[in-house]
């Protein structure tokens, strides 16, 4: 009764597109359509045995990266997790969730982190465990940069604690996989044994042998 009340008041909206939607949900239904509708991305990643991404960096999923990190819109870190959940092929979803660290300067200017929110979120929904046993050191931003400067100079992540034999790196969004890769090496390294990469989003399929840089659904 109270939410129906509020909403008289203050009509809910959309988290992605800003329109009108039901009371108690973040997404209408034309944008959670859109997502679901969306193909699924795998890519190939030096060090990563397989790496899966919800959707292509594009349409509803693209905004809803950009509602998330930059409108620090954080519960929609939920419907990114449901959208992952969902989708990923249960054998990929076995294992310890790790998130992406964040660069040190960025965590701190927005408060969150959107990897941190999602791979959070995502070991609520799954009931996996969940490890943030990665840390980043100060380094040039990946953003903006050039597709061969990011592969040329990738952040420098470590491993601050014990890691997961089995390791699901979580991402919101896989652009050049340099990222995704220095975790992986660092993760490997400190004694992890299989490390999946998962992803709400692709910019663009990373292209590895026997075609497994096609989408597919």
């Amino acid at each position: 009764m109270l939410d129906q009340l509020v909403a008289l008041i203050a009509p809910p909206a959309c988290g992605v597109c800003g329109d009108g939607c039901d009371v108690g949900v973040r997404l209408c239904a034309r944008c959670g359509s859109a997502l679901r509708r969306l193909a699924p991305v795998w890519s190939a990643i030096p060090g990563v045995d397989r790496t899966w991404s919800a959707a292509p960096y594009d349409g509803a999923a693209r905004e809803l990266v950009a509602a998330l990190k930059f409108g620090a819109r954080v519960g929609l870190a939920e419907d990114a997790a449901a959208v992952i959940a969902g989708r990923a092929p249960a054998e990929l979803l076995a294992g310890t969730i790790v998130p992406v660290p964040p660069a040190p300067l960025r965590s701190r200017q927005r408060g969150f982190d959107s990897a941190d929110a999602i791979a959070m979120a995502l070991a609520r929904r799954t009931g996996l465990p969940l490890t943030p046993c990665l840390a980043r050191t100060h380094g040039r931003r990946q953003v903006g940069r050039r597709r061969s400067e990011r592969l040329a100079d990738p952040p420098r992540v470590s491993a601050l604690s014990p890691v997961p034999a089995e390791a699901i790196i979580v991402d919101d969004v896989m652009t050049t996989g340099a990222t995704l890769g220095a975790c992986a090496e660092a993760i490997r390294s400190a004694g992890a044994i299989r490390v999946i990469a998962v992803t709400l989003a692709a910019s663009r399929p990373v292209p590895g042998p026997l075609g497994i840089g096609a989408s597919r659904a």
